[in-house]
């Protein structure tokens, strides 16, 4: 362990990773803490106090004295995917599957004992640390939430790129690139791999004159090393692949026309879509995934990552100095993935449908798949049915339920051409004379119901759309067989659910009488939960339900007992309040149910809910 100079205000210190002292007079901001024992070592150049540390990636090897950094009473900055992993590391490891288990990203190589931080770096934005302006750059490859910071300094733009690199064009680490099981996607097992090229090219626009990575030596000819990296990996991606990957499209071209002032990313998960305003500015029509080489393993907060690398192309070559509107076609989380990241960088309001709005800003009410982690507050809710103005476009707002029940598509026209957003309806790909089928994508979690796919073609055949946009699949031209088709294959799918399903007993698709509201929350002991309880009655006949909360020993609700008079097949909402007592201990996820009787029809313990005691 010693310091070693690397310019006059920065010095390295080699520990468990190389920890990178920035100073100014007596005071210093760090890269990376490794063990903590760079603390024994300030006093040689003259430093008297540690404002912050910035982590570049949450590995134990960069982090494992945090804690000494914490009694020390200094600043801790961490990537914000991968906060989790760092000041909440022990649910982390509390929850993180380990039988028959396929997620082989290095998630584990974590802290064994979680640390309070002080925040989350703001990524593609420069902030104040100490005597210092840093800019945070996303470099995804090492892990899937790694960072790097950018500093000019002593004459010299220096980048602190983590394990991005390792001296002269190497890796650190090959395994730690391996973020998902070998599987059916082109870059399955290559994920890491194929971001590392991604980053390094996005990295050397900045022009670095020095990278300064956690292992290895300054990297003094950044693009000789890049060149280096980047054909060994090339070589070793394309090993696992049919045909040649290409990243310089990704980068350089991810915008493709659909009209001239529509054009679709070709790069994200899933597809997002820019209306181009002669006023230089753009509406997004989705935004999840960007720049994605295929997702991770995993389910956790640190296995998903937003980007924003298409905004710059946007403006690079289409003119577009600002992206002022996204709107979500639905909540899923590959649609929605990037609208806080979009608001933080770009100022981007996010505009949602009325029925979409409270599943996007509060994601732990809702019994739903594929929900985002972070609440994605909503700047304007769009009424259903009624056009909205955005410039010089009138944007129609429809109700789309099918593949979820919080869907919307839009209809606008571009270019002259009737276009309509469609999100997952269905997959756009029908060729009869191909022999492929239409894909009526419902979910039945997603609150699925038997004749929402009529509804949705009976919405087309009014609209009368040229062009149709979705979600995983090309743009379509529509044709009146092909809304004749969609009209049939609806009502064939509504027919099978009736011919299937019990003709006395209708729960719909759904199969549940009754849903609690909020799914998940969290509560002090001593405390109230309000509980809002959807129940349906099944019957063709109007009668009576019964709803009783089946709680723990000794929580009480307000009513202990509901009873409801219901016409056939009316769904009603009631209210109950759930009382915890005062001496209850902490406990994660206590179950709750609603025991359900209709008529004279036992039902059982038809819906759940997750109460959390803190």
């Amino acid at each position: 362990m010693g310091l070693t100079r690397i310019t006059d205000h920065v010095h390295r210190f080699e520990d468990t990773c190389h920890v990178y002292v920035l100073h100014h007079e007596h005071e210093a901001l760090l890269i990376d803490f490794g063990s903590g024992a760079v603390l024994d070592h300030l006093h040689d150049l003259g430093v008297e106090r540690v404002t912050d540390i910035l982590v570049t990636h949450h590995h134990r090897d960069q982090v494992q004295g945090l804690a000494r950094a914490v009694a020390a009473g200094i600043r801790i900055w961490v990537p914000p995917v991968e906060r989790d992993l760092i000041e909440s590391v022990d649910e982390h490891w509390r929850t993180r599957p380990l039988d028959n288990d396929y997620d082989v990203r290095q998630d584990r190589f974590s802290l064994l004992e979680q640390v309070p931080v002080t925040g989350a770096v703001a990524e593609y934005r420069t902030a104040r640390h100490g005597a210092f302006d840093v800019h945070t750059l996303p470099l995804p490859g090492h892990t899937v939430g790694s960072v790097g910071y950018l500093v000019d300094l002593d004459g010299r733009r220096l980048a602190f790129t983590g394990d991005l690199v390792h001296g002269e064009g190497r890796l650190w680490s090959l395994a730690a690139t391996q973020w998902a099981y070998t599987g059916f996607h082109p870059n399955a097992g290559m994920e890491g791999a194929a971001a590392t090229v991604l980053s390094c090219m996005q990295l050397l626009d900045h022009e670095p004159e020095m990278l300064l990575p956690s292992h290895g030596e300054p990297v003094t000819d950044p693009p000789a090393s890049v060149k280096r990296l980047r054909g060994h990996l090339q070589d070793l991606i394309d090993m696992r692949r049919a045909t040649p990957w290409l990243p310089e499209p990704l980068l350089d071209s991810p915008w493709k026309t659909v009209t001239p002032h529509l054009l679709r990313n070709t790069t994200s998960m899933a597809n997002s879509y820019a209306l181009l305003s002669e006023h230089g500015t753009a509406l997004l029509i989705d935004f999840g995934f960007d720049l994605t080489t295929g997702l991770p393993g995993g389910h956790d907060r640190s296995s998903r990552r937003p980007l924003l690398a298409s905004i710059e192309a946007l403006r690079r070559d289409h003119g577009i100095d600002r992206v002022e509107v996204a709107l979500p076609t639905h909540y899923h989380d590959d649609h929605v993935a990037g609208f806080n990241l979009l608001r933080e960088v770009h100022g981007t309001e996010i505009w949602s449908p009325a029925h979409i709005a409270p599943v996007l800003s509060a994601p732990l009410r809702w019994d739903l798949p594929c929900l985002w982690y972070d609440p994605i507050p909503v700047d304007r809710v769009l009424a259903d049915a009624a056009p909205v103005r955005w410039r010089e476009y009138e944007i129609g707002v429809h109700e789309l339920p099918g593949h979820t029940l919080y869907a919307a598509a839009y209809s606008f026209t571009a270019d002259g051409r009737r276009v309509i957003a469609t999100g997952d309806q269905q997959n756009t790909a029908w060729s009869p004379d191909e022999g492929v089928p239409e894909l009526l994508n419902y979910q039945y979690r997603n609150r699925f119901r038997v004749d929402d796919f009529v509804r949705s073609a009976e919405l087309y055949r009014t609209l009368r759309p040229e062009l149709m946009i979705s979600g995983h699949w090309f743009p379509y031209e529509v044709t009146d067989g092909y809304l004749d088709m969609l009209l049939r294959q609806g009502e064939k799918l509504a027919r099978l659910h009736r011919e299937i399903l019990p003709r006395e007993v209708d729960f719909d698709a759904e199969g549940f009488g009754a849903r609690i509201a909020p799914y998940r929350s969290a509560v002090a002991p001593g405390g109230v939960v309000p509980l809002r309880i959807e129940v349906r009655n099944p019957f063709p006949t109007p009668d009576r339900a019964t709803l009783r909360t089946v709680l723990p020993t000794g929580w009480s609700a307000e009513p202990p007992v509901a009873e409801v008079d219901l016409r056939a097949g009316e769904v009603r909402e009631i209210d109950v309040t759930v009382c915890i007592p005062d001496g209850c201990p902490p406990a994660e996820r206590v179950r709750l149910a609603v025991d359900l009787t209709v008529g004279r029809m036992a039902f059982g313990q038809q819906a759940e809910a997750l109460v959390s005691v803190r």
